[in-house]
């Protein structure tokens, strides 16, 4: 008796994870129309999946509404432009190699979208500021963790912030996690009477995003498998 012949291998379909994560972009202008308290605690729900050390779950968020996103915004853009930075968490010491590479790259397609010649000094540091306006989005999470948690929270934290950055995703929002207001963590700490337990990670400006602006339009990619594995 002969055996059946094989079906032919099927392509697997794309997974909604994958639709997702190759749709996430950094958005860099936004439309002022609010998203809906619903709709924003959806997405917190969804992310609140992400798996945390001993699922201490570290991450706590700070969410401002139109006016105060933009009175914060305001007086944010106005601190930074005067004050230096004092981070919760070191920033890196350097890029080098592929990292650096990799920046480099992005700044250029950056400026690119946003029409800013490579030696207008003047038009670059105003496209840097404007992380401090948050980019005009209508909503703003600050993300915290727990001071006593250490390195491994903010571990923890970014799993969540990767989650939250795809539920909104999913949701037909627009976002971009922002380490640069997270610069002035004083600043922010007194301005939501925060207290000095609770490190200050990074914000998160979303909303609906302008899909007309240039500065939307271009798409970073991303390393290939190969690059990234060392197999033994």
């Amino acid at each position: 008796m002969t055996s059946a012949p094989k079906a032919a291998p099927q392509t697997a379909p794309q997974t909604t994870l994958e639709t997702i994560l190759r749709a996430r972009h950094s958005c860099r202008a936004y439309r002022q129309a609010p998203v809906a308290p619903t709709l924003i605690e959806q997405a917190v729900a969804t992310a609140a999946r992400a798996p945390s050390w001993c699922n201490a779950q570290p991450w706590q968020l700070l969410i401002t509404r139109q006016p105060e996103t933009a009175r914060l915004a305001k007086a944010l853009h106005a601190h930074a432009q005067s004050a230096q930075m004092q981070p919760d968490l070191p920033w890196p010491e350097s890029y080098s190699g592929p990292y650096k590479a990799r920046r480099f790259d992005y700044g250029m397609q950056l400026y690119d979208a946003a029409a800013i010649a490579r030696d207008d000094k003047e038009a670059r540091t105003a496209q840097m500021l404007e992380n401090f306006r948050f980019f005009g989005a209508p909503h703003m999470a600050l993300i915290t963790s727990p001071r006593e948690l250490g390195a491994y929270g903010a571990l923890d934290c970014g799993g969540f912030v990767t989650a939250f950055c795809a539920a909104l995703t999913e949701a037909g929002l627009g976002s971009i996690p922002q380490a640069a207001p997270a610069g002035y963590a004083p600043f922010l700490r007194a301005w939501f009477g925060l207290p000095e337990e609770r490190l200050i990670l990074c914000t998160i400006a979303f909303g609906y995003s302008d899909t007309s602006a240039p500065i939307n339009s271009f798409r970073t990619p991303r390393a290939a498998p190969d690059n990234l594995i060392d197999w033994r």
